[in-house]
């Protein structure tokens, strides 16, 4: 029996088999493999010999793509979650997360929540990143703005929802799948950091072919790149390629750098260049050791 894994807990597994959701463990030689089952997977499924589970993960179909964090599999998008503000957008960290995906190959689009809350700002955000090439939504979970368009982006794709705790990831859950129940937290008033309510990756479905995987939040995140795949990670750089006078240029120290004079002219946003900075220092620091 074949079926997909939509939910991970505690060394169990509920794979939806056409309908029918069976509990099931993972095979010992998942261990011996260095392998473990993920969220998203297509797997094969043999009914149990004891009463532990429903029934035993013995297979794996290939995957089409893997991420690490979040660990999930086969997705066809990537929704990357900041709130307009409470807690005040991680730009870094969204840039982390697109780079990552841009590396896998994986479309992303980013969604701002909370679009009641905006004083100005979200203006300049969508700006920014729609110059980078990158889709941009924004919804109000209080006013149920934003929710239609929202869906349309959603309908027919498998898509991994990402982003830190507090974003109101859980609450746009609920907003597009009701039925989840997903648990919601308060910010925490010392830091106005989320506390995470997300434990564990699951997947709901949306509709027909349409699913979406929600992830536990998380404030950290490692570009595993050089720096040469960091360059092409940025969708704003590639379309300047080849201007700049030296061949291999690393939009940083060089002279007559295309990209650097973009960014002087307002063509690419300056936070973007100081997230790709950034990020070629901490790879050529891992360099060194």
């Amino acid at each position: 029996m074949r079926g997909k894994i939509i939910k991970g807990i505690a060394g169990f597994y509920l794979v939806d088999c056409g309908g029918e959701v069976l509990t099931c463990k993972a095979r010992g030689l998942f261990r011996k493999q260095g392998e473990r089952p993920l969220v998203g997977d297509l797997a094969e499924v043999e009914a149990a010999q004891t009463s532990e589970s429903e029934a035993n993960i013995v297979a794996l179909l290939p995957r089409r793509n893997r991420l690490i964090r979040p660990a999930v599999s086969n997705v066809d998008q990537a929704l990357l979650v900041m709130a307009v503000k409470t807690p005040a957008p991680q730009f870094y960290l969204l840039d982390q997360y697109l780079v990552t995906m841009e590396l896998q190959d994986i479309p992303a689009a980013i969604l701002f929540t909370k679009e009641d809350l905006d004083s100005g700002e979200l203006a300049d955000y969508r700006r920014c990143y729609e110059a980078a090439g990158y889709p941009v939504f924004s919804v109000s979970a209080e006013k149920g703005s934003g929710i239609e368009a929202l869906r349309g982006h959603l309908a027919g794709k498998t898509t991994v929802l990402a982003g830190p705790s507090g974003v109101g990831k859980s609450t746009l859950t609920n907003l597009l799948c009701p039925e989840a129940k997903m648990e919601t937290g308060e910010l925490s008033r010392k830091n106005a950091r989320g506390k995470q309510t997300t434990r564990h990756t699951e997947l709901f479905c949306l509709g027909e072919n349409s699913y979406l995987l929600d992830t536990p939040g998380f404030t950290a995140l490692e570009v595993k790149t050089d720096e040469a795949g960091l360059k092409q990670a940025f969708p704003e750089f590639r379309s300047l390629e080849g201007q700049c006078r030296f061949t291999g240029c690393n939009h940083r120290a060089e002279p007559n750098c295309a990209v650097k004079a973009a960014v002087e002219r307002g063509y690419i946003a300056e936070s973007r260049y100081e997230s790709y900075r950034k990020m070629a220092e901490e790879i050529a620091e891992r360099r060194k050791y």
